[in-house]
């Protein structure tokens, strides 16, 4: 008997672009979203919240993220209610990004990466994001476990907060990478050389990067070479400044591999204006070089 071949992430995340855009919703239950929807902080209201998003966003985009900070503030509740919602996205054939941003060493990693991306586990997504500094090597682990499991990694790279970028543009001084190399680049380069296997087909690999839409790349050090081949994940898309429009003049030829997240552009029309906003946004995307 033979083991059930996985589809890989990269496959799967370029067949969400070809039918749905780039477009990713942001599962993100502020406190104060959470009122204007008339809901409150408890388990229940985050359960509610989130699978009405999940609902207006099935068939719409192919990508949503959860946060998973305002689920886990309410403690076991939170948890049980990210559950589900996680549960009913995969269920409706979308994509679910855990946003968690985990990072640690060893078997504590390890842990990490088996309660976001094992078959199985409650909290089983198709992918999830991760903090690299603690070195790149400490994702190895991660690393391996989504590649065998069909799913995908976002690893922090440039983020849009700006106290990161004093770190984030630092040049290393390792003499056998090449002194003026970024930070940024450097995990990206230790990061994303798992792209570059034949298995993937010269298509998209499992191993995705978070830029930023907000932030210079090239500053950064992310320049097309860097970035080729991984998934990006690029928050700040609405609210936070970037616009539709420019997703191509923000990454040129790497326009086709971006996921573009939005979050209370879309969440802040409430309820009952949730489909209409995202198919208005959805649309402001297409026609462009995800078509």
């Amino acid at each position: 008997m033979t083991a059930e071949r996985v589809e890989a992430f990269g496959a799967r995340l370029t067949a969400a672009f070809a039918q749905h855009g780039p477009l990713c919703v942001g599962i993100d239950p502020h406190t104060q979203l959470l009122k204007e929807w008339g809901l409150d902080a408890s388990g229940k209201g985050l359960r509610e919240f989130g699978l009405r998003v999940v609902d207006a966003a099935s068939g719409r985009v192919g990508v949503v993220k959860p946060q998973v900070a305002f689920f886990e503030r309410a403690g076991a509740a939170g948890y049980a209610a990210l559950e589900e919602v996680i549960a009913a996205g995969r269920a409706a054939g979308l994509i679910v990004i855990a946003d968690a941003k985990r990072g640690d060493i060893g078997t504590t990693m390890d842990g990490y990466a088996a309660a976001w991306l094992e078959p199985g586990s409650p909290l089983e997504s198709d992918a999830v994001t991760v903090s690299p500094y603690l070195g790149p090597e400490s994702l190895r682990g991660t690393l391996t476990l989504a590649v065998r499991g069909g799913k995908g990694v976002f690893v922090l790279a440039a983020t849009s907060n700006p106290e990161a970028a004093s770190l984030q543009t630092a040049h290393t001084t390792d003499v056998a990478a090449g002194d003026g190399e970024t930070v940024a680049a450097r995990v990206a380069r230790d990061i994303a050389w798992v792209n570059g296997s034949a298995a993937f087909g010269g298509g998209l690999g499992p191993v995705g990067l978070v830029v930023g839409a907000t932030v210079d790349r090239l500053e950064f050090g992310l320049t097309d070479d860097v970035l080729r081949g991984a998934p990006i994940l690029a928050p700040g898309f609405g609210a936070q400044g970037a616009d539709p429009a420019d997703l191509p003049a923000l990454f040129g030829e790497l326009a086709p591999n971006v996921i573009a997240s939005e979050s209370r552009s879309i969440l802040s029309a409430g309820p009952d204006g949730l489909v209409a906003r995202i198919e208005e946004r959805a649309a402001l995307y297409r026609g462009g070089s995800h078509a």
